[in-house]
């Protein structure tokens, strides 16, 4: 199984977040047939999420296994050693930072390692970051939020052209309403002339919560201000290791959770056939009205 983190750690570490709180929404969940099985660890992640708010942690608990459930392209075949796997990591690389910043939040930084836009597969790198995003929440714990970088060095319109519309608009919604995470920050790096497209794509599809934490930066001086330049790689500054052996490291870690992620993916799903109310389907799910998770404790 995962390593799993320290519990009794995070709650040191997050005082306000009340233990009877988290196994009251462990206790809800556990009651409602057609959520799957989770531990404490899951809640107490949602549960701090959502800003210590139980009712919103319900809300988003049961979102997040049913997007899981029914965006398919994204939560089938999470196989990391898969020939299409394979293909994504000699294509992109993605990987947490090793170190947090000052404020406590986790970095999830990814870049083409080869600009051949015939090569890109937004589905397979999206699921990258899905299985990425279970083992370091099951492992790693609370952040104090989570950052995204994505740098658009040796991004192509070839590669724009291979996003799919409403393949987009599922990872925008999962991110903004779905993740157990708090997101405060999506930085494009090294911008260039794709920018612009690439936000209008993005644009319709995002809250103002997530525009008015989205930053494009076109030198890396502006995000350091985000970012402390000795967290990261040596090609962005930083003083040690490059992005091939983060990726390297981090990927091995992947590997030598091959089964635990293929099973908690298996086993991390809803039962439409037995949700107390009326069955869920994918198109539905944009109907949902979401509050975006706030930074409204420390």
């Amino acid at each position: 199984m995962f390593q799993l983190f320290d519990l009794e750690q995070q709650y040191a570490l997050f005082p306000k977040i009340q233990r009877e709180e988290v196994l009251k929404l462990l206790q809800w969940a556990q009651t409602q047939p057609h959520l799957p099985s989770i531990t404490e660890h899951e809640a107490v992640c949602f549960f701090y999420a959502c800003g210590c708010s139980m009712e919103y942690s319900k809300q988003v608990l049961d979102l997040s296994y049913t997007c899981r459930t029914h965006f398919e392209e994204f939560f089938s075949n999470l196989d990391v050693e898969s020939p299409d796997m394979k293909q994504v990591y000699r294509t992109v690389a993605a990987f947490p930072l090793t170190q947090k910043t000052p404020e406590g939040y986790a970095v999830l930084l990814a870049k083409l390692v080869d600009p051949d836009p015939s090569k890109f597969n937004f589905v397979n790198s999206i699921k990258l970051y899905c299985v990425s995003q279970d083992k370091v929440m099951l492992e790693n714990g609370i952040a104090a939020g989570l950052i995204i970088a994505i740098d658009l060095s040796g991004a192509t319109f070839g590669h724009i052209a291979r996003i799919g519309i409403m393949q987009l608009k599922k990872v925008i919604y999962y991110l903004q309403e779905a993740i157990p995470s708090r997101l405060v920050g999506l930085h494009f790096l090294n911008s260039n002339a794709i920018i612009d497209k690439l936000l209008s794509l993005m644009a319709p599809f995002m809250k103002k919560e997530l525009m008015d934490m989205l930053h494009v930066h076109t030198n890396m001086e502006s995000f350091y201000k985000f970012v402390p330049r000795e967290l990261l790689p040596k090609e962005y500054g930083g003083p040690d290791k490059d992005i091939k052996q983060f990726q390297e490291t981090f990927l091995k870690s992947l590997f030598e959770s091959r089964v635990d992620i293929m099973e908690y993916n298996s086993t991390h799903r809803v039962n439409e056939k037995l949700r107390p109310a009326k069955a869920k389907h994918s198109s539905e799910l944009f109907g949902t009205e979401g509050n975006f998770k706030k930074l409204d404790i420390d």
